[in-house]
């Protein structure tokens, strides 16, 4: 599965956004930061990460609906996108 210009851009931007929120998670705990302000910035990553699986297998669906309508064969089935989004869920 190729992710297009534009779906990929997004992708990085998220994943850099969270490799920034993973450092700064590091220097709290360093730091000696409040247990609770952790764990919001945990939950913040996990949740940038999620989007950003997502963007990925939305952008794989799109391309198997336009594949299909095109009368051509998915570069992925819809099982294989149905596990992979599951394992995000």
């Amino acid at each position: 599965m190729q992710i297009d210009g534009d779906a990929l851009g997004d992708v990085i931007k998220r994943l850099r956004r969270a490799e920034g929120q993973i450092r700064g998670i590091i220097a709290m705990l360093e730091d000696g930061r409040d247990c609770a302000d952790v764990v919001t910035q945990l939950a913040a990553v996990s949740k940038a990460l999620d989007r950003a699986g997502f963007k990925i297998i939305a952008t794989g669906l799109r391309q198997c609906v336009t594949a299909e309508s095109d009368g051509k064969d998915p570069s992925i089935d819809v099982a294989q996108l149905e596990k992979l989004f599951l394992s995000l869920a």
